[in-house]
C-alpha cells in the first residue's frame, strides 16, 4: 500500500510539473548581461562566445548608433524549422548589443517564446540553454508574459493577424528563381531594404532572410528601423533584438509576417493609444508591407 501511494504521489507530481511548465509565462527577450563597456568590444566578445557554444553567425548590422544586432543559427533551429509550415521564421535567433547611457546591454530573443509564437514543432530549449551558456541570463523581459498555449494562437486584438496569416508577396516558377529574385532585390536596395543575413532551412526548400529597413524623409520614416524603434522601444532595458525584420522564401513563394503580428509578438504589452503606442506607428504595417513586396518583385498592393 505504501509503495502504491508513493507511486501515485510521484505520478501526480509529474502531471503537476507538466501543467506548470505549460502554464509558465514566457517573455520575448532575455537580458544576458549589463555593465560598463563599449559596443564594439561587446559585439566581438559575444560573437566569440556564441561560436564557442556551437552557433553560426549568420550576419550582423547596426540599425542605429550604439546598437548592433547579431543573427545566429544552429542545427536545432534549422532542423526544427523544417518540421512545420513556415517554421523557417524560427531558423535564427537575434542577439543585441545596445549602449544605454554608460551601460552596455547584451540581450537576445527567447527561443522558447519564439518557437511557440511561430508554432514550431519543438520548443528550442537546447538552443535557449546554449544561448544562456554563451551570454548569461539576468532576466526575461519585454512583456508581462504569455503561456505557450496563448502564444501558439496569438494575435494582438480583434481584427489583427495571426501567425498563419502572413503577407504573400509573389510566386515564382521555382524555389531557386524566388531566391535569385530576393537576393537581387536586396542587393539593389531600391526600397531601402537590404540584406543582413540568410539562413537555409535544413532539408526543406525554405530560406529566411533578415533585412534592414531604412526610409528617407517623412514619407519613408514609417518603414524605417530607427524611427519605429524610437517610438516603441522606450523602456530602460532595450528590445533591440526585435530587429531585423524577416522575409521567408518557402518553396516558390515569398512571404513576410504582417507587421501587426510581427511587431506585436515582440511588444505584446504595447498600448494601442497614447504616448509610445501602436497609434504612433499606425502607418508602419502598410509601409513595411509595400517596401518588402516591391523589394522581392511583388506588386505594391500584394498581400
Amino acid at each position: 500500500m505504501r509503495a502504491f501511494l508513493r507511486g501515485m504521489f510521484c505520478l501526480m507530481l509529474g502531471i503537476s510539473g507538466a501543467a506548470l511548465a505549460q502554464d509558465a509565462l514566457l517573455k520575448p527577450f532575455v537580458l544576458g548581461s549589463k555593465g560598463p563597456g563599449e559596443v564594439a568590444q561587446a559585439v566581438e566578445a559575444a560573437k566569440a562566445k556564441l561560436t564557442q557554444n556551437g552557433f553560426t553567425i549568420a550576419g550582423s548590422y547596426s540599425p542605429y548608433p550604439n546598437a548592433t544586432v547579431i543573427a545566429v543559427t544552429n542545427d536545432e533551429m534549422r532542423s526544427t524549422a523544417a518540421k512545420s509550415e513556415h517554421g523557417g521564421f524560427g531558423a535564427a535567433q537575434r542577439v543585441s548589443v545596445t549602449k544605454v547611457g554608460n551601460e552596455v546591454q547584451v540581450a537576445y530573443t527567447n527561443p522558447v517564446y519564439m518557437a511557440h509564437a511561430y508554432r514550431m514543432a519543438g520548443d528550442l530549449k537546447d538552443t535557449a540553454a546554449k544561448l544562456q551558456a554563451a551570454l548569461g541570463k539576468v532576466e526575461e523581459y519585454g512583456a508581462r508574459g504569455l503561456t505557450a498555449e496563448k502564444l501558439r494562437k496569438y494575435h494582438y486584438t480583434f481584427g489583427m493577424e495571426y501567425f498563419d496569416e502572413p503577407n504573400e508577396f509573389v510566386k515564382y516558377a521555382s524555389h531557386e528563381e524566388a531566391l535569385k529574385a530576393v537576393e537581387a532585390g536586396l542587393a539593389a536596395g531600391k526600397q531601402g531594404v537590404t540584406k543582413v543575413y540568410r539562413v537555409d532551412v535544413a532539408g526543406k526548400k525554405e530560406t529566411l532572410f533578415g533585412v534592414a529597413m531604412k526610409g528617407e524623409g517623412e514619407a519613408g520614416k514609417f518603414m524605417d528601423d530607427k524611427y519605429i524603434m524610437s517610438e516603441i522601444d522606450f523602456r530602460d532595458v532595450k528590445s533591440t533584438s526585435h530587429l531585423p525584420y524577416d522575409i521567408l522564401v518557402s518553396d516558390n513563394k515569398v512571404y513576410a509576417q504582417y507587421a501587426r503580428f510581427r511587431i506585436a509578438i515582440s511588444f505584446p504589452d504595447l498600448s494601442m493609444m497614447g504616448a509610445n503606442s501602436f497609434m504612433n506607428i499606425m502607418k508602419s504595417p502598410e509601409a513595411i508591407r509595400e517596401a518588402l513586396s516591391l523589394t522581392v518583385g511583388g506588386k505594391k498592393d500584394a498581400r
